[in-house]
């Protein structure tokens, strides 16, 4: 028989295991608050089932990283039938969440009435566009529905990744530097491509940084919106010695036609690599910005540079 202070006659009791202080503790799972607004994704560009396919892989990656989200797809050109427009996301998200106060009223409940934001809209876009904010910012203030509207998602470190991945991918760039293997068709010189003017460029130039420090080549960003842009900035970085040149686009995808990439890069005579799409750091950057503005977790931290 075991006293409190330990086992009896010298047989063995399981102790439990104490909880390992400091900061290699394991941190407890995080979950979405009861009753926190909806992560609204805000999808720019011509809807399609591409496009929704993509949003829906994106949210699919922000709800495994926060169980119990509520997390919805609204498109900012959107037609209110096969794709909802976000004005329509917004606005069901309200009424849904009258209906929940007023069932629960109505069972007996002691319930608060809800308030603050019924939504946090994150946009889906990795730099900065006036235009396609201004779209958003009037489509959430049209729904007349309390909501949070966030920084779109870059810069950021992991956007520096993603953009790497996407090189190597398409065998532009290696997969890792740490690993002495040669890549052929490796670029020396990168162009990043960005929409939405000149303070898209430079919100690029801050991602391209990082992304010359992994691959440990020139990047220079661009403007795919502006004529010439992408063509001038080639010529400036094979007049500085880059020959084997890369077009790696900083975009999610939905927010321009595909062809207009396509087109920049053969007019510059380079080749190019895939768009950020649904990298899993998209998904985890889209969660990053709802979890900020609710002050319930912070930013995800980037991966080391190789």
């Amino acid at each position: 028989m075991s006293s409190p202070t330990g086992p009896a006659s010298g047989l063995p009791v399981r102790m439990p295991r104490p909880r390992q202080p400091g900061r290699h503790r394991r941190p407890e799972p995080l979950v979405a608050p009861e009753g926190a607004p909806a992560l609204v994704l805000a999808v720019p560009g011509a809807p399609s089932a591409a496009t929704r396919s993509l949003a829906e892989e994106v949210v699919s990656i922000a709800r495994s990283e926060l169980p119990g989200l509520d997390a919805r797809i609204g498109f900012v050109d959107g037609d209110d039938a096969e794709f909802p427009t976000l004005r329509a996301v917004l606005t069901r998200a309200a009424e849904e969440r009258t209906a929940r106060f007023e069932q629960a009223v109505a069972a007996g409940l002691e319930v608060k009435e809800p308030d603050g934001p019924v939504a946090v809209v994150v946009p889906l876009l990795a730099g900065p566009d006036s235009a396609l904010l201004r779209q958003i910012r009037q489509s959430v203030m049209d729904s007349r529905v309390a909501a949070d509207l966030t920084d779109v998602l870059g810069p950021h470190p992991l956007l520096a990744e993603a953009l790497h991945v996407r090189l190597s991918e398409a065998g532009l760039a290696r997969a890792d530097r740490a690993r002495l293997f040669t890549v052929a068709t490796a670029a020396d010189g990168i162009i990043l491509a960005s929409v939405g003017g000149e303070e898209a460029v430079q919100a690029a130039g801050i991602t391209g940084m990082l992304l010359a420090a992994r691959l440990a080549v020139p990047v220079m960003a661009a403007a795919l919106d502006q004529e010439g842009s992408i063509s001038s900035v080639a010529e400036q970085l094979r007049g500085s010695g880059s020959q084997q040149l890369a077009l790696a686009p900083y975009l999610v995808g939905p927010e321009i036609d595909p062809a207009l990439s396509a087109a920049a890069a053969e007019e510059a005579g380079c080749a190019t690599a895939e768009p950020l799409g649904a990298y899993p750091a998209i998904g985890k950057l889209a969660l990053a910005k709802y979890t900020t503005a609710l002050g319930i977790a912070p930013q995800p931290q980037g991966t080391p540079v190789r």
